[in-house]
Formats: structure tokens, sequence, C-alpha cells
């Protein structure tokens, strides 16, 4: 097949995105597919006749390094020759016309949130992941714990504050404060005190209008993959300090992750039947991973990725790992589970 593996972007989990992308192009070439790597932000800049030809020759975005704090969107917008913050860069939809399938590699607010999907169904351009509407809802914290609730999949108790428009009224101390649509645990912050809550506002807002603000619950975190419909083993991850934050998620020795989790059977079905509970009740297709934290008193869903990464430090990859498939056919899976949308 011809693939564009599309990365980058202007979210804050540009340089993520673009390590995942760089990986996934590489195990698709090594299937015999002709993977072409570009930056959704700059588009495809080098000269052609037909788009179909640049898939005959490997063409790569720029390696980024995930360093232990987000990238300087600011730089990215100016490094662009006209600038601008549109999410579409130069020739990007006609070159995705060309191709059979977009491999979305992208993370954050531009590659989850929905629009670029929208965009996508409009021009006829097939591509891997859910579509548009749950992409949207997964990636609206706020909206997503409304839906869970509904279909009986608990989440921290919590509340959405929203930036001049309602109090800046709390859940007690200590708890979590997010942006409502963010991603990679970027702006969130842990507080004990009004101080810290006031300075952790401060600091979400500079992402997004809208924050939510959760209970801190003290337990142990897990993760699962579901793809096409059934669950993955059960990850657990155990931050070396503090909580599983941007550095914990993408440096290298940060963060343990056991791979199957060691627990007992019981919790393990639980865990799994919650998370494809919830990519149910958020309407995802084809793959995500879905977080959740448990405690003496029970489990708490606390939202589902419909693009995870796929890094060298991931954890859906490590989750194929463990069920016997290597990097390179968990991309050709996630492409043949993403195919059935155009059935």
């Amino acid at each position: 097949m011809d693939i564009v593996v599309l990365c980058g972007g202007l979210s804050a989990e540009r340089d993520v995105s673009i390590s995942s992308g760089t990986q996934v192009a590489q195990a698709l070439r090594t299937l015999g597919h002709r993977a072409v790597l570009i930056d959704a932000y700059f588009g495809y800049t080098a000269p052609y006749s037909d788009p179909r030809e640049i898939f005959t020759k490997p063409y790569d975005a720029v390696k980024a390094v995930v360093r232990t704090h987000e990238p300087d969107l600011e730089a990215v917008v100016h490094s662009r020759s006209g600038g601008g913050s549109s999410t579409i860069g130069p020739n990007l939809i006609q070159v995705c016309q060309a191709a059979d399938l977009v491999f979305m590699a992208m993370h954050g607010e531009d590659g989850e949130n929905g629009r670029l999907q929208a965009v996508f169904d409009v021009m006829g351009i097939r591509y891997t992941g859910t579509g548009y509407l749950s992409s949207a809802v997964a990636m609206n914290k706020s909206i997503t714990k409304s839906l869970l609730a509904t279909a009986g999949v608990p989440t921290p108790p919590g509340i959405t504050v929203e930036k001049g428009r309602t109090p800046y009224a709390g859940v007690g101390f200590p708890c979590f404060v997010k942006p409502c649509s963010g991603g990679s645990s970027v702006g969130t912050s842990i507080v004990h005190t009004q101080a810290e809550y006031d300075s952790a506002l401060e600091l979400a807002f500079r992402f997004e209008d809208a924050v939510v603000v959760e209970k801190y619950i003290k337990g142990r975190e897990f993760t699962v993959g579901v793809i096409g419909g059934k669950p993955t083993p059960v990850v657990e991850i155990i931050p070396k300090t503090g909580f599983y934050d941007y550095k914990n998620k993408y440096q290298a020795g940060c963060t343990e992750e056991i791979c199957p989790a060691q627990i007992d059977l019981e919790l393990t079905a639980q865990i799994q039947r919650m998370a494809v509970r919830a990519a149910q009740a958020l309407l995802i297709e084809t793959y995500c991973r879905v977080d959740f934290l448990a405690d003496d008193n029970g489990i708490y869903c606390l939202e589902a990725n419909t693009l995870p990464g796929m890094t060298p430090t991931s954890l859906i990859p490590r989750m194929a790992g463990a069920m016997g498939l290597d990097f390179a056919h968990l991309c050709q899976l996630i492409i043949d589970e993403s195919m059935k949308k155009y059935v």
C-alpha cells in the first residue's frame, strides 16, 4: 500500500508524534509498504508532477527528540515559511488523496480532537483510528466523564472549571488539575494547598479555557489497549518519582512498566471489561488505550486515548509484545482494523 504516515502538527505533543511517526514509517517499510512520513504542519514541499510519484522514494520529516518538556510551538510556527496557525501544511490534502491510506501518528489536539478526521472524511481520504465524532468526544475529559458515568464506568469525582465563567471551586485536597482536552499530562498538576491550586489553574489555563479538577486517588495505575473490540494485556505503570507526567511518560528509565501487570485474574478481567465498555461508550472504533486507577474502593477510569503513542517507550507496543506481536505487525493490525471502516 501507498501510505502517508502523518505526524507533527502544532500540539504540545508534537515531538512525541514525530517520534511515533518515525517508528511507524520504518516498520511499514519493512512490511513492503511504500510509506512516506510527513509533518502535518509543514506539509510536503518537495517538487513533484504527480503526487503518486512521492511513494517511490522515502521522505522523512526531521526526527524529533522527545525532551523533558513540551516543544516551543511559537518557534515551530516561525520556522514555517509564511508561518500561520493552519494545521494543514502545503500540498498535504493532495498527497493524502493520492495515498491508499493515511496512518495517523498524530497526538494531542491536532490529531485527536476529530477536526482532521472530519476533513479527511469530507475529502474521501481513508485513515487509521477512530472517526471524527468519537475523537472529539474522547478528547474532551468533561464529556468523557459524563458518558462514562452514563455507561456505568466509574471515574474520579471531579468538576469542570471554565476560565472567567465559573468560580474556581475545587473538590478538596489533594486533587489533580488538568486541561480539559490536553494529552500527555501537559499542564497537569497535583496540588495539596490553595496556593498550589491557584498556581495549577493558572498553568492549565495557559493551554485552554476549560479545566478538569479531580479528587486525587492514591492507588495503582493501570492501562489497557482495546484493538478491534478486544482487550490487550493490562500494564501497571509505576513512576519512580512523582506521577505519570510528560517527563515520566517519554524519558527512558523514569517509569517502571510491568506487562502483563502482576495482578490476579479477577482484577485483570475487571479492568479489561471496563476498558471495552469505556471504548463502546465513547463510540471508539479500531483501537485505543484506556487508563485506570485502582484503590481499595474500586477501579476508576481516567480517560481513553484514541491515538496512543507509538514511540520506543509507548505502552501499546508493550501490550502487543505481550501478545506475541512485534511492532511492525502491530502497525499492520491497526491498518487492518481501520480498513474495516471502509468496507
